[in-house]
């Protein structure tokens, strides 16, 4: 039976663009977008652009923050977050009041620089990662591997082992995390091309059932 992954549709994020990259891999996906779509996930993609009040608030519209906790929390089900996705999964955000998921702890800052530091925000265009993780970004060549990156806001995590990427930008700052079956990248894999799709590979072959 071949590889399906689920990409969470709470009205925000690139899913066709997700699906596509899926598509390049030889990977199935379906779109979720109620409870009773959920329940049969067996991986999960959660994608996301925009305001993270607007994010958490659609999903709990639509009665999908359960069933996620459930999938994610108790079945042990593998999610990638994708950019804001990556960004619900924390305790919250200075960007708004909404309490996030909470699969992470950690929570959402906004770029703040040193003085005499004067760099636009969003962070916006490609840029190079650090990292020692050896599945979710198996194959990475220091100085060769770059991702695309569209953001105001980053992830500060308490405990650095669930830091899986760092970048930097004015300063270091986490680009991914990994906690069990919970990973997530403030990137998008989908926008970075060949290595993008590596990155993406790597969790379907590590982590998808």
């Amino acid at each position: 039976m071949s590889k399906v992954v689920t990409i969470v549709d709470y009205g925000l994020g690139n899913l066709g663009s997700v699906a596509n990259m899926l598509r390049k891999l030889g990977v199935s996906s379906v779109r979720a977008s109620t409870p009773d779509e959920l329940k049969s996930a067996s991986a999960l993609i959660l994608p996301g652009v925009g305001h993270f009040d607007t994010g958490m608030g659609n999903l709990r519209a639509r009665g999908l923050e359960a069933p996620l906790n459930e999938l994610v929390l108790e079945k042990k089900v593998p999610v990638l977050g994708i950019c804001l996705g990556v960004q619900l999964l924390t305790r919250g955000s200075e960007e708004g009041s909404a309490k996030g998921l909470g699969w992470i702890a950690a929570d959402v800052k906004r770029f703040k620089f040193a003085e005499g530091v004067k760099l636009p925000v969003p962070h916006m265009g490609w840029n190079e990662i650090e990292t020692t993780d050896q599945v979710l970004f198996k194959g990475h060549q220091p100085g060769e591997t770059r991702y695309y990156f569209v953001h105001s806001f980053h992830l500060v995590c308490d405990d650095a082992s669930d830091v899986a990427a760092s970048a930097t930008y004015g300063y270091r700052f986490t680009a991914a995390i990994r906690r069990g079956n919970i990973m997530g990248a403030q990137f998008h894999p989908e926008k970075s091309h060949k290595h993008g799709m590596a990155m993406l590979k790597n969790f379907v072959d590590g982590f998808v059932p």
